[in-house]
């Protein structure tokens, strides 16, 4: 499912009004054309395309022949940005996520330097920073929506090649080997994280997991990295692109067991509301469900033993050949209600 498909099915983008969904895509396809990396989740991508609209002042389609740059002495503050975005543009986001607008959503723009800051020597901080629109950028954004703008912006908009190399290299200076159970194999970013997903596929299914093929697993630098969505609909699953995903999804076909498997480093087990949840969302399910929270070691499950749901089990990375079962009934299985 590419990344226009997965915007398709996200909640925000089709509580949208279709023109704002319409300059959502044209942003998308400006952006892809510039070289800027887009392997993010459709839920950062969608906010980073309103964030680039809200700092060009773009509002509806014919905007595009005339955005607005720091030149034109146009710039928004992060609090502006979210305030703009709001209002013009369909979001709902909260008025205290300012400083993800900076951190993350407008992280890109600005590396690729598409988008400028109106004082870029202040303090990383500064609340009375602006962003705007580089006016070099300005000639191609007016390009957006005329006769075959696509073909003529990929003959003659700068790349921003550079910084997608650049990022792709810095991934892939320290992967993690992973080989699945039918021999497979995915490669990891670096981090502690994906280090305890490597073990649970290479040693907690082989353990315990009856033969399980890995339907899903994501990565800390992509969401996901493999998803097999084909048995995953024949499984009647929940939509795999929903924030509430397990870090691991595994199937055995011998015992019918879905397993839901979340790797914790620093956040995250799987609580007794979070149970809830996935329960909700797997309750069409054709296969019985396992929930399993794992651990790299014991002071990290010390961390999070009081968070931990009853009715789950949990397991421990460096001690793989053990189990510890949340109730007292029964070993590893799914629980009826």
């Amino acid at each position: 499912m590419n990344i226009i498909e997965r915007l398709h099915n996200l909640e925000t983008f089709k509580s949208k009004p279709v023109k704002t969904q319409d300059l959502i895509l044209s942003v998308l396809r400006f952006l892809e054309i510039t070289g800027l990396p887009i392997d993010q989740t459709p839920r950062r991508i969608e906010r980073m395309c309103v964030v680039f609209l809200a700092c060009c002042d773009i509002k509806q389609t014919s905007n595009f022949k005339n955005p607005k740059t720091l030149s034109d002495g146009y710039s928004l503050k992060t609090r502006d940005v979210i305030n703009f975005v709001n209002e013009h543009l369909g979001e709902n986001i909260s008025s205290g996520s300012y400083d993800d607008i900076r951190r993350k959503d407008l992280k890109f723009l600005v590396l690729s330097n598409i988008i400028v800051q109106s004082s870029p020597n202040s303090a990383t901080n500064d609340s009375t920073r602006g962003y705007s629109l580089n006016p070099d950028y300005k000639t191609f954004v007016k390009m957006i929506g005329s006769k075959n703008w696509k073909k003529l912006l990929a003959k003659k908009i700068p790349k921003v090649q550079p910084l997608a190399e650049l990022l792709a290299r810095k991934r892939d200076l320290n992967r993690i080997p992973v080989i699945l159970p039918d021999g497979a194999s995915l490669s990891f970013s670096a981090g502690k994280h994906n280090e305890l997903q490597k073990s649970i596929i290479e040693d907690f299914l082989p353990i315990y997991g009856f033969g399980a093929e890995v339907l899903y697993v994501g990565d800390t630098d992509n969401k996901y990295l493999f998803v097999n969505q084909k048995s995953l609909d024949k499984l009647n699953l929940f939509e795999i692109a929903h924030d509430e995903l397990p870090d691991v999804i595994a199937y055995s076909k011998k015992k019918n067991w879905l397993f839901f498997i979340e790797a914790v480093h620093s956040s995250g087990p799987i609580s007794e509301t979070r149970l809830l949840r996935l329960k909700k969302l797997s309750k069409k399910s054709k296969a019985d469900i396992v929930f399993v929270t794992a651990f790299l070691g014991k002071p990290d499950f010390r961390k999070f033993i009081a968070d931990i749901a009853w009715e789950t089990e949990v397991w421990i990375a460096d001690n793989p050949e053990h189990l510890i079962h949340f109730n007292g009934d029964k070993f590893l299985g799914p629980y009826s209600p």
